[in-house]
């Protein structure tokens, strides 16, 4: 945000005072206003609604106190400073108690008043930035559930923000449970066409016989059991978006009905002589090789074609691991949201080792087992399913590999954490939320991993 955008309220019974502010509040830049009264500031706030208030602790009918107690009430954002010629330990104590950001004694010099400014205005500008990250990261992981600060993660959601907005066919490619519809949906729900329709279409269990009049609809007595007419699913998305899952399970047959749709933009239901117009988006996804799918010909070289204009690939978790611990705990959170449930390094590791064919879906599964059969209190490897111990090994083995290991553990979730620590610019509650662990857990993990330091902070350069 640049200074410009930066509104300053000056609340002083004085006009001299407050001509004073004004005039250095513009020589930085800032949006001026004057009250010469607490009630006529307050009476401004809501339609005004500054982002910084300076104000005299002394003024008619009511005290500075007074005002920034109802001020910060009004606009618990805004930052407020107290200008008094009584200063004093006291005063300062009850103008910071009250809410105050600092406090400034008349009279005072310009270069003093100059960096008072100019500190409200970074405080400002930090906790605006910061809300828009809290937003920011609640509204990814409310609508698509992405989680992860991997490299990969963070290319697929930037592309994910260059598409939201546009109208263009999507593919999205990827092996089963890796979260190809969460990615269809953040692609839907964080554009411009959010609040229209989103159909999402399961190509792989269509009944082949239904699948036209599902898609397209049909009319009344087009067939035995066809009561009354029914809109069909294109006709559904109309003016939104259609996502078709596993669309490379549709048969041959349907593949040149759907590349008709697509490109004259209109269906014709079952039992009808009637064409009606569509507008819908289409994202498409498929764990097959569709490019390998048309040279085999069993998918049409020419739907490929019009579906894969962009394409979004989404790596398996065997390629993300350090968004395991991230994972997690947000399903941690997601099953057990009233617990404190820690997982054991060795669990952890056991997790690391794990290929994952399942993917995210198989890591989600893990977790809601182990919530469900475990202590309630600690996730160890007993509590993870067969397939993911490794029990194969002798015991000596295994507590010599988790030994080794556990040091490369925690190293990967310091760099996790500090990483992402700096991405937030020490913001710990929004550093909590975007690893998926309680305010609790990241306090005890930033005393553990000295997180906060100069030093830890320059290891990441």
């Amino acid at each position: 945000m640049s200074n410009g955008s930066f509104h300053l309220m000056v609340v002083d019974d004085q006009e001299s005072i407050r001509k004073l502010c004004v005039t250095v509040g513009q020589s930085r830049g800032l949006r001026c206003t004057q009250a010469d009264s607490a009630e006529d500031a307050l009476a401004r706030l809501d339609s005004e609604a500054p982002d910084m208030i300076l104000a005299d602790l002394m003024m008619p009918n009511m005290s500075g106190i007074d005002f920034l107690t109802e001020a910060k009430r009004l606009l618990p954002h805004a930052e407020i400073a107290i200008m008094t010629g009584h200063g004093s330990i006291e005063t300062a104590v009850r103008a910071m108690r009250a809410g105050a950001y600092d406090y400034i004694t008349k009279p005072f010099r310009i270069d003093e008043l100059k960096l008072l400014l100019q500190r409200m205005q970074e405080k400002v500008e930090l906790v605006t930035e910061n809300l828009y990250l809290r937003e920011k990261v609640s509204t990814e992981m409310d609508l698509s559930g992405v989680v992860g600060s991997s490299a990969k993660i963070q290319d697929l959601l930037r592309m994910v923000a260059r598409l939201k907005d546009t109208r263009t066919p999507v593919l999205i490619t990827g092996e089963s449970g890796t979260g190809k519809e969460l990615i269809a949906r953040a692609i839907h729900f964080r554009g411009q066409y959010a609040k229209r329709p989103f159909v999402a279409v399961d190509c792989g269990s269509l009944v082949p016989t239904l699948i036209e009049s599902e898609l397209f609809g049909y009319e009344k007595g087009a067939f035995t059991g066809a009561a009354k007419s029914k809109e069909g699913l294109f006709a559904s998305a109309n003016g939104g978006t259609i996502f078709l899952d596993e669309i490379g399970e549709l048969p041959l047959e349907m593949q040149a009905k759907l590349l008709r749709v697509l490109q004259e933009k209109e269906v014709r239901p079952v039992g009808s002589n009637n064409r009606v117009k569509v507008d819908v988006r289409v994202i498409a996804a498929t764990n097959r090789d569709l490019e390998a799918a048309y040279r085999e010909g069993t998918f049409r070289k020419d739907l490929y074609f019009r579906l894969n204009v962009v394409t979004v690939h989404l790596p398996p978790l065997r390629e993300r691991k350090s968004d395991i611990p991230a994972l997690v705990h947000w399903f941690l959170n997601k099953f057990a949201p009233e617990q404190t449930i820690q997982v054991t390094n060795a669990a952890m590791q056991d997790l690391f080792q794990y290929d994952w064919p399942g993917n995210v879906r198989e890591l989600e599964n893990c977790i809601e087992r182990a919530v469900a059969l475990g202590s309630q209190n600690i996730i160890d490897v007993h509590d993870l399913p067969p397939a993911i111990r490794r029990l194969s090994q002798p015991a000596a083995e295994v507590i010599e590999s988790v030994s080794m290991s556990s040091t490369d553990l925690e190293e990967l979730e310091r760099e996790t954490i500090l990483r992402v620590f700096e991405q937030t610019k020490g913001d710990k509650q929004l550093t909590g939320r975007m690893l998926g662990i309680s305010r609790a857990t990241l306090y005890r993990k930033l005393k553990r991993y000295h997180i906060g330091s100069e030093k830890a902070v320059a290891s990441l350069s």
